[in-house]
């Protein structure tokens, strides 16, 4: 058996369909933000809201927003874990500081607070160009040996 083979007849990874991809990320608070800077990477864990087909976070004026001003162009992740089966949605898209009243208004109604004891008065929206996700069912290791 090849490792293609062991591959194509582990059937316990799905590809999530865009409505299944939003359907997770409207069913998870924590994420990754990943933003590159000078070509170095950088990956940010926040906490989010899906909303209108976007994500958004609140940040503080420091690395991460300026960051996002240089280079608007990032990547989002985040996943969950249960008992038979796990899952991870990518988000690329263009990341924006908030900064019309009328936007900062609709983001501050959303239920988006910060979970550390912190002032976080910059809301950024995140506006996929792409979304993928997958399903994985969970088990132990196939015993079958790659030749």
């Amino acid at each position: 058996m090849t490792f293609n083979d062991v591959n194509a007849a582990a059937s316990g990874v799905q590809n999530l369909s865009e409505e299944e991809c939003w359907n997770a990320l409207l069913s998870a608070s924590l994420g990754r933000l990943a933003v590159a800077v000078g070509g170095l990477p950088d990956i940010f864990p926040v906490n989010f809201v899906a909303a209108d087909r976007r994500l958004l976070f609140r940040t503080s004026p420091g690395t991460k927003l300026i960051e996002l001003t240089v280079n608007n162009h990032v990547a989002f992740e985040t996943d969950g874990v249960g008992r038979e089966e796990a899952w991870s949605v990518v988000v690329h898209g263009t990341a924006r500081a908030l900064d019309t009243q009328r936007d900062i208004d609709d983001a501050a109604a959303l239920p988006l607070h910060p979970l550390i004891p912190t002032v976080k008065p910059v809301f950024v929206e995140i506006v996929p160009d792409s979304i993928t996700g997958r399903r994985f069912v969970l088990g132990p290791e196939p015993t079958a040996a790659l030749t």
